[in-house]
């Protein structure tokens, strides 16, 4: 394993781009006419989502104990995502007390995930990191409130860090397990680069994680409203192929500056993930089990 931690220095770059909940939101220019009620309950199950960081940070230190640069890095992670929890029930409760979370609610999303390998793991979140950018520019986008259109820009912003901290990882990792490293990546990348062959959201919280629960072991399948991801992105912040098109060219932009190849489709990358699995099997390794 190399020696090289990333974690100080991930901390102190996220350190120095933090925002503040009470100086950097700017609370007093709520405005409650242009507040729907249609739009303030999708914030409480955004608000809720949010949450589920605490189980995945659980997941991330059990899948992780062989590596403790990343799960140092945890700390940071978890922090901020559970802020981003943290700031949309603030909102709820200055403007719309009637629709903060109950601790049910919350803890309902906290469940044990099955063990998983480590490197799709951190991949599947990395693009899950920029699926939710881009899913969170779109919802500042549709609101029409200007607090909550500024908190989704600051939360949209924070979750294109965490995905530039993730790829940190997955370079470092290239480096120390080569070939079995780039085959986990590519594999993770192209199926979370195909989302408009699939019939829902590929995105962490909307995967099925652990076998004993299921249909009731997604994030999404234990929210008070079941359905709603699908009803915000279709219907409400209207996620169409144009928004989906971007994503997939981040994915792929991404998985070309990973590689030092350039990929311009998912197929491209889908021939990549082929070369490489070859290769790994001819030289008596195997990609790690899905």
């Amino acid at each position: 394993m190399s020696q090289s931690m990333l974690y100080p220095d991930l901390f102190r770059s996220l350190e120095s781009v933090r925002w503040n909940m009470e100086k950097d939101v700017p609370w007093d220019d709520f405005n409650g006419d242009q507040l729907s009620d249609e739009q303030a309950r999708t914030i409480k199950m955004n608000a809720i989502t949010e949450w589920s960081a605490l189980p995945a940070t659980e997941m991330f230190l059990r899948d992780n104990r062989h590596d403790s640069d990343f799960s140092a890095f945890m700390s940071v992670w978890f922090f901020e995502e559970q802020k981003h929890a943290l700031v949309l029930m603030e909102y709820l409760r200055r403007f719309r007390p009637d629709l903060v979370p109950t601790q049910e609610e919350l803890h309902n999303v906290r469940f044990e995930f099955d063990p998983a390998p480590a490197l799709e793991t951190l991949s599947l979140h990395f693009c899950g990191e920029i699926r939710l950018n881009h899913w969170y520019r779109r919802a500042s986008e549709w609101h029409t409130e200007p607090v909550i259109k500024h908190i989704y820009k600051l939360l949209s912003q924070d979750e294109a860090r965490h995905g530039g901290a993730y790829l940190r990882y997955m370079k470092k990792y290239m480096n120390d397990l080569g070939d079995t490293a780039r085959a986990a990546f590519a594999k993770i990348a192209v199926l979370m680069a195909s989302a408009k062959r699939t019939a829902k959201a590929l995105h962490p919280t909307n995967l099925h994680v652990n076998q004993a629960l299921f249909p009731l072991d997604t994030i999404q399948s234990r929210l008070p409203d079941p359905a709603w991801l699908e009803h915000w992105l279709d219907q409400q912040i209207k996620f169409d192929d144009v928004w989906e098109t971007k994503v997939v060219e981040r994915i792929l932009h991404n998985m070309s500056l990973l590689f030092e190849r350039s990929f311009n489709s998912v197929q491209e990358l889908n021939r990549y993930r082929k070369e490489v699995t070859q290769r790994l099997a001819a030289a008596g390794g195997a990609p790690q089990p899905a």
